[in-house]
């Protein structure tokens, strides 16, 4: 009987800077699905890589004095071990955006495209967002500037380039996203992408002159230009699995795998229309569900920039409280969906409550007299009720639930008191200690998605009856998490 496929892959972070928060984020929920699908048994493509095209790339490297490419060669690597950083399967795949597959697989899809009609030139005039790497409307426009990028001035183009067609599917993205009630989770993003899609679409720029921009994909037939850096970058979703060539792939893991995308809010039209509206016209499948995170903001919604000190460096986080920690902290203490504050204070304050005297402390505690006592049996565990919660993508509430009954557990001991009753009624006792170290092995066991080393560690404690040799995690004072 052959396994069930599935397919998940983040958004491709720019190589213009070094991993942020944000980035960790992603990552981790991304892998968070990921491991659990695996653990019910289906088969995984997990994809994830760099978008190393575009003006804000080309612009980055001129300031270092560097060669495009070899400006993404040396910016690459920082994301690529952010991965092993954060303990994200290692099975991951990685694709870059400069790969010569890709770079073949986007000019194919250009060409199915063109050959569709949808493809067409024109001189146009446009206000255009370096940070978005978009051009902006009025209507989305607050003060003359761009809403996510206000220190950004607009830049006004007029030039000739190649458009996309995107107004001719305006239709068929509303009968899709009427047919898959669930396409955009949560549902106010959804109602948000309709929103847009409703109000009528303007075709958009899918090429830039090459004597302006010349680091980029250069367009099929047309030495002239090189492809608009999201029509490149959208395709690597399909060539990570070897299109157009590995037919078997693509067949497996999209077109059978149901495709899951997750993404930040900024990219909501993006993946959830402007990437659908061009695999429509490309003749391919659409994605089966787009996820959107909120953003991480600093104290009292403050947006993160080094000018203000309040950015948060996901490699400084695993150096001072390590991989599983900052996991932790980004299930269950970040909101899911909407935009959240992330300071060291908080952050430092979670990590005691939460893992130091809770999952730690009641790992020490149970194993103590579990090893005391070493002829305890272990009953049959319950695996916790997680997967409804995670296939709805609430990654929160999952970790919620484990946190439940981390505290039933803490309760069990506190009202029961094994290790007094052990005088003076032994087999009791020893009963207590087999119902505690059993939940605690449906605990472990619940958190291998999401914290899997933590999960391994405790595991490996129940396998051999033994007490940790240290703490699971060790007490930090405030003093830990100053800037």
């Amino acid at each position: 009987m052959s396994r069930k496929s599935f397919y998940i892959t983040t958004t491709l972070p720019y190589v213009n800077g070094q991993p942020h928060i944000g980035h960790a984020m992603e990552f981790i929920r991304a892998d968070v699905v990921n491991r659990y699908k695996k653990l019910i048994c289906f088969e995984v493509f997990f994809n994830t890589g760099t978008d190393e095209h575009g003006i804000k790339i080309y612009q980055r490297s001129v300031e270092e004095n560097k060669d495009p490419q070899s400006y993404v060669d040396e910016y690459v690597q920082y994301f690529k071990q952010i991965l092993i950083d954060l303990h994200i399967d290692p099975e991951i795949h990685f694709i870059r955006t400069t790969d010569e597959h890709h770079i073949k697989s986007a000019q194919e899809f250009w060409k199915r495209c063109e050959a569709n009609g949808d493809i067409y030139k024109k001189n146009y005039k446009i206000k255009y967002c370096i940070g978005c790497e978009l051009e902006k409307t009025d209507s989305e426009l607050e003060n003359g500037r761009c809403s996510i990028h206000t220190n950004l001035e607009l830049e006004e183009r007029e030039e000739e380039n190649y458009f996309f067609r995107f107004s001719k599917y305006q239709k068929p993205l509303l009968d899709l996203y009427k047919n898959n009630p669930n396409f955009v989770v949560p549902d106010f993003r959804f109602n948000e992408i309709k929103a847009f899609v409703e109000r009528g679409l303007e075709d958009f720029s899918i090429s830039r002159l090459k004597s302006k921009m010349s680091w980029g994909i250069p367009v099929p037939g047309d030495e002239d230009h090189v492809m608009y850096v999201w029509f490149d970058a959208l395709v690597n979703y399909v060539s990570t699995l070897g299109w157009p060539e590995n037919k078997e792939n693509f067949e497996k893991y999209w077109a059978n795998g149901n495709p899951t995308q997750y993404a930040g809010k900024d990219n909501l039209r993006q993946q959830s229309a402007m990437w659908q509206a061009m695999l429509m016209s490309a003749g391919l499948p659409t994605s089966y569900q787009i996820v959107i995170n909120g953003f991480i903001q600093g104290a009292n919604g403050q947006k993160m920039s080094k000018s203000l000190g309040n950015v948060i460096n996901p490699v400084e986080v695993v150096e001072k409280y390590g991989a599983e920690a900052l996991r932790y902290f980004v299930c269950r203490e970040l909101s899911t969906f909407e935009d959240s504050d992330f300071t060291w204070e908080r952050f430092n304050e979670a990590y005691n409550s939460g893992l130091a005297n809770g999952i730690g402390n009641l790992t020490s505690r149970i194993m103590t007299m579990a090893e005391k006592y070493s002829d305890v049996p272990i009953g049959q565990h319950r695996v916790l009720a997680i997967g409804s919660e995670l296939e709805k993508f609430e990654i929160a509430k999952a970790m919620n639930l484990v946190w439940e009954k981390i505290a039933e557990l803490d309760k069990k001991i506190q009202e029961t008191e094994p290790f007094k009753l052990v005088k003076t009624d032994p087999e009791k006792a020893k009963e207590i200690i087999s119902e505690l170290v059993t939940g605690l092995r449906g605990v472990a066991d619940a958190l291998a998605p999401f914290m899997p080393d933590t999960a391994l560690k405790i595991q490996k404690l129940i396998k051999e009856n033994k007490k940790p040799s240290e703490p699971l995690f060790l007490r930090k004072d405030s003093s830990t998490s100053s800037l």
